[in-house]
């Protein structure tokens, strides 16, 4: 019979351990240098979305908002040269009740320049309160999600596979936060949700391994630890690769159909399948042999009186 193929993933983990370590820490830099770009969920402000009849440029709209005095406003393409999307934070000149009705006063300015040929299709405010109070909330949220998992694995396994875990989330987080920084993508609610998406679906992956992992150690009697670990992985690489595929497929088809809106989430996501479905393989098993994971951590309980004698040899 023809033994049985084993990739040899802990053969790399020190490469894989390094480039983690790089990602990670260009990731952190990023976010201290060039942070987020908070979308107008976090930030406060108007959004403003109009339909040009014709083709137009986003720098002869910021310079009519130029000429009305307004600041800080940011102008793009949205989905299409006709579409426009004007991003605007709160005037320092104006009250609170005079910027939700900023929206107004820009769409006003947008059609004295080109009259019915441009069509107010959307127009948000939000109030720098909001903003500051969903800031801290999102990120409560996500070290309270963080917290859960830890206790969830301390009871499903164990200390150990609890610290893989949550290494392996930290890793998934910053990584997609870093990139979400690189690309000056938005940071808004959609995106925060996919990040959320990510931490369960990370989870569920690493959880599979792991109950793969112990149920190896207690099962197989010879063997290191490194070759109880490359076993497990193989063994749960076909529904690791099969489960990331075709997660991948939903989202690519929501990225390319699903509209503006419903990009960052798709984007966030995707990022986070991918970073995940490595993490699971290499983060937390990594880790596990960092922390020297044994035999005798995943032993079963030995229960008092009918098992005692047959491990005495009476």
């Amino acid at each position: 019979m023809a033994k049985e193929a084993i990739i040899d993933f802990m053969g790399y983990r020190k490469v894989a351990a390094s480039i983690s370590m790089l990602l990670v820490i260009g990731a952190v830099t990023l976010l201290g240098v060039n942070q987020l770009n908070w979308g107008l969920d976090f930030t406060g402000g108007s959004l403003v979305e109009v339909y040009y009849a014709d083709t137009v440029a986003p720098a002869d709209v910021r310079s009519r908002l130029d000429e009305a005095k307004f600041d800080g406003h940011v102008v793009q393409y949205f989905g299409s040269d006709q579409d426009i999307l004007v991003r605007i934070p709160p005037q320092k000149n104006l009250t609170e009740k005079e910027n939700a009705k900023l929206g107004d006063q820009i769409i006003a300015v947008l059609k004295q320049s080109s009259g019915d040929a441009v069509e107010l299709r959307r127009s948000e405010f939000v109030g720098p309160a909001v903003g500051e109070e969903l800031t801290n909330k999102g990120g409560l949220g996500m070290l309270a999600a963080l917290a859960l998992v830890m206790l969830y694995i301390i009871f499903r396994f164990q200390m150990k596979f609890a610290v893989g875990a949550v290494v392996a989330l930290f890793h998934d987080v910053l990584i997609t936060l870093g990139i979400f920084s690189l690309m000056r993508w938005d940071f808004d609610l959609n995106v925060l949700a996919a990040l959320l998406a990510v931490i369960g679906y990370s989870l569920n992956d690493t959880i599979v391994v792991s109950d793969r992992i112990r149920e190896n150690f207690r099962k197989v009697r010879k063997g290191t630890s490194v070759e109880i670990i490359n076993r497990s992985l193989n063994q749960t690489l076909g529904r690791t690769l099969v489960t990331s595929f075709t997660t991948l497929l939903v989202l690519l088809a929501l990225l390319l159909m699903g509209g503006e809106i419903i990009q960052g989430f798709a984007k966030g996501l995707i990022i986070g399948v991918l970073v995940g479905t490595y993490s699971s393989i290499y983060i937390a098993a990594n880790v596990l042999l960092m922390l020297n994971i044994s035999r005798q951590d995943l032993a079963l309980p030995i229960k008092e009186g009918a098992d005692e004698p047959e491990l005495l040899g009476n």
